[in-house]
């Protein structure tokens, strides 16, 4: 079924290959992003966030591939550092199934992503760790609210392969964009609710 999705993030390289992993779905993909796309929000601020999902009019589901929180050992991060994180890729995403339910027609589902640190973290991470549980708290226990309704799912990104060579490193061990992609594509055209999928690896190895 085609569907009308919004996708927060789609002007980097994973959201790229997010929306065209859903446009050879045949889905109707509306791009967003901070500064550019065919539209653009500011997670960090609820008002835009309010706007964006206002202005989308009826759509069948809700993608989001941003987020930022910062990273740095713990006694070095200050209070901006924390509240940031959490405005942005906490509270954003939040507010993205918050205020998305008055768009949405019933039966669609939100995508929110969060990050393999906040079971698997490295130093430096505290902030970072920190929003990413508690999004997956927060993912388990709206799709309990939702269900039947609506359904809530995140994906779990590990290293992007595209990342790491741009950092000088290897690719490997990471996931290529196109694959990660996939995991996206299931989390809305399949049944899942409530679940937060780890992605590290292909999904077709993944699922054995």
């Amino acid at each position: 079924m085609q569907m009308k999705l919004l996708l927060v993030g789609a002007t980097g390289t994973v959201g790229t290959a997010i929306a065209t992993a859903f446009e050879a779905e045949g889905d109707e993909v509306v791009r967003v992003g901070y500064a550019s796309g065919d539209q653009t929000v500011d997670l960090a601020d609820p008002t835009s966030v309010r706007a964006l999902v206002d202005a989308a009019g009826p759509i069948d589901g809700i993608v989001c591939s941003a987020g930022v929180a910062q990273f740095g050992p713990v006694e070095e991060l200050d209070d901006q550092a924390y509240q940031s994180s959490i405005a942005n890729k906490l509270m954003g995403q939040v507010n993205l199934v918050r205020f998305g339910l008055e768009s949405l027609r019933e039966g669609a589902s939100f995508t929110l992503t969060t990050g393999t640190l906040s079971v698997r973290p490295t130093p430096g991470t505290a902030a970072v760790a920190m929003v990413g549980g508690a999004l997956e708290a927060f993912v388990r226990a709206a799709a309990l609210d939702l269900d039947g309704r609506y359904r809530v799912n995140a994906v779990s990104p590990g290293w992007v392969a595209e990342s790491r060579q741009a950092m000088g490193l290897e690719p490997m061990p990471g996931i290529w964009a196109d694959d990660l992609a996939q995991y996206y594509v299931m989390a809305v055209h399949g049944d899942a609710n409530g679940e937060v999928f780890e992605a590290e690896k292909p999904l077709e190895v993944a699922l054995g």
